[in-house]
């Protein structure tokens, strides 16, 4: 494993031959990232467990980060924190380094990433072509690999429109999984941190550390730890009418990979959603932008960019009763996106329309920018989820990106879509990125390929991998429909018994034990490891008559090597 002195000098290495310094707001000394880096690697050494020791981050300059100041990208600094940001303080926790702040659209009101004193961020791809906005700098980082991961924040789209114009993933995660705490608000009710990697692996390292924390919200009843519905939902030509060339093609050419991975598509008219992104600029909820920082952009007067604040200083013209009528159209929209969202795994978008130059955004500042989020605006505003990856094909010379939505904490469920069609690297098992979930052990008919796996799937649950008991049980075949083992435990003559251990939610669980069947029962099993997990046993009686199978110790294996009952 790289030590975390030592990323920390590649890192800085890379930032010098780089050289891109409007990337950077506040970049930290690197003798002070190093102090840090040897303090990691000193616990390292003494036995401390830091999964992302090693690992450098960029932290967008609307959060917060112990000792550096955050300008939010104004002119100016607005604080210099004593404490960062809880999303912040849980990475450095795990191990990482924040190596500086970075640069972005001010008080991050954009989707170009041009709307800033620090200078013009441009695609790591094409000088002549935009970043994207609001999260320029730490997509940037990422993209050029100065960092390994970084942080941004999302509320109309910032934490995926930079993803697909610089070959990234972006975590767009369900609002309230992450802490607010110490973000500079844009618009509270909308805004979210947001991940940048370059691997979901990694994207999903930060989550998993972040979500250590109290989550601000409980996740939804609803919620779903894997893809289970084996249906993802696509935008015909009509919508693809608003998509450039490039864009069609790459969309066309990741539906084929959907159906290459047996992901079945349902086309579904996205025209309600797309209404209901209008919303978020050309409504009343504008309002919360003025609330967060209308007064602080008031007071900078010419030095607020004139973009951003001809675009929020006019929202103190709403009426309350502007901001409950939008509220509502809002409730409508969202019943809606449930109606469609609800039968989906998840439903697959164009991330942008197309990719602009720096001297289109000039020309056209608030057009180009709106339709940059032509298929992002909603997603926060209808409390969705969503996940941006790489289209088919994309490459980091030529990028285009896609973006995979889905209901409230279905977040690990547009991970899994992705993995299986292969437009990202696939999410290690343990990583549950805070959900709640319960543990059980299967050994028979509910196994991956056995006819009673369905009734795992499709609860959502997530396979965490292959596991055997302790030496101390036995295994007999019962004569039921479909065959099932029996696996109980003795003081002699037991074995191990090997298993596929689950991860269900809460509600998953109740759902799954109301379909268990007699003679079969749910109690606690010790693992190899001495763990103790929920599994399967039998009522007594079952074994009457039953064939001791032990020897096998595994049930496929024992089918495997076994003729049927039926043709014997």
């Amino acid at each position: 494993m790289t030590t975390a002195r030592r990323a920390v000098e590649t890192c800085y290495e890379r930032i010098r031959a780089a050289a891109r310094p409007e990337i950077w707001i506040t970049l930290r000394e690197p003798e002070r990232a190093l102090a840090l880096a040897d303090e990691i690697d000193a616990r390292v050494r003494a036995g401390a467990t830091l999964p992302l020791a090693g690992t450098t981050v960029a932290v967008k300059d609307n959060i917060d980060v112990a000792g550096l100041p955050t300008t939010a990208g104004a002119p100016g600094v607005r604080h210099t924190p004593a404490t960062g940001a809880e999303t912040v303080r849980l990475l450095e926790e795990a191990g990482a380094v924040v190596v500086g702040k970075t640069n972005l659209d001010q008080f991050a009101t954009g989707l170009v990433g041009t709307r800033t004193p620090y200078g013009t961020p441009a695609s790591a791809s094409d000088p002549a072509l935009v970043a994207g906005g609001s999260s320029s700098g730490s997509a940037l980082a990422v993209a050029l690999g100065l960092v390994d991961m970084a942080l941004g924040t999302d509320t109309a789209g910032s934490g995926r429109v930079p993803a697909a114009f610089n070959h990234l993933v972006g975590v767009k995660p369900t609002l309230g999984m992450l802490s607010s705490a110490g973000v500079y608000p844009a618009s509270p009710s909308y805004d979210t941190v947001s991940v940048f990697a370059r691997t979901l692996t990694t994207a999903g390292a930060a989550m998993e550390a972040m979500t250590a924390g109290a989550a601000s919200r409980p996740w939804e009843r609803h919620a779903r730890l894997s893809a289970s519905r084996g249906q993802v939902g696509i935008v015909g030509e009509a919508t693809l009418a608003l998509v450039d060339e490039h864009g069609r093609a790459a969309y066309r050419s990741t539906v084929e990979a959907l159906t290459a991975a047996g992901i079945g598509t349902t086309e579904i008219d996205p025209t309600p959603l797309l209404d209901a992104a209008k919303l978020l600029y050309d409504g009343a909820l504008l309002a919360e932008r003025a609330y967060a920082f209308g007064a602080v952009l008031a007071e900078l007067g010419p030095e607020a960019d004139p973009t951003v604040a001809s675009i929020v200083l006019p929202a103190r013209r709403f009426a309350a009763v502007d901001l409950v009528r939008d509220q509502q159209r809002l409730v409508a929209a969202q019943a809606i996106a449930a109606e469609i969202l609800t039968p989906l795994d998840a439903l697959l978008l164009p991330t942008t329309p197309g990719h602009p130059s720096i001297d289109e955004v000039r020309a056209d500042p608030v057009g180009a920018n709106a339709r940059n989020g032509t298929f992002t605006n909603f997603v926060n505003l209808l409390d969705l989820s969503a996940l941006a990856v790489p289209a088919a094909g994309s490459t980091p010379s030529r990028p285009v990106g896609v973006t995979l939505v889905g209901r409230a904490h279905h977040d690990l469920a547009l991970a899994d879509v992705a993995a299986r069609a292969g437009l990202t690297d696939a999410l290690p098992p343990a990583q549950l990125w805070g959900a709640p979930y319960r543990e059980l052990m299967v050994m028979g008919a509910h196994r991956t390929g056995q006819p009673l796996n369905h009734q795992l799937a499709d609860t959502g649950a997530r396979l965490l991998g292959t596991v055997r008991t302790a030496p101390a049980y036995r295994m007999a075949r019962l004569a039921t429909t479909p065959p099932k083992p029996a696996v109980w435990r003795t003081e002699t003559g037991g074995a191990s018994i090997t298993g596929e251990l689950w991860a269900l939610t809460p509600d998953g669980f109740t759902d799954f034990l109301g379909q268990l069947a007699a003679p079969m029962a749910i109690t606690p099993v010790t693992l190899e490891d001495g763990r103790e997990v929920l599994g399967f046993t039998c009522a007594p009686g079952a074994l009457d008559g039953a064939e001791d199978i032990t020897t096998h110790a595994d049930w496929p294996t024992y089918l495997a090597t076994t003729t049927p009952r039926a043709s014997r």
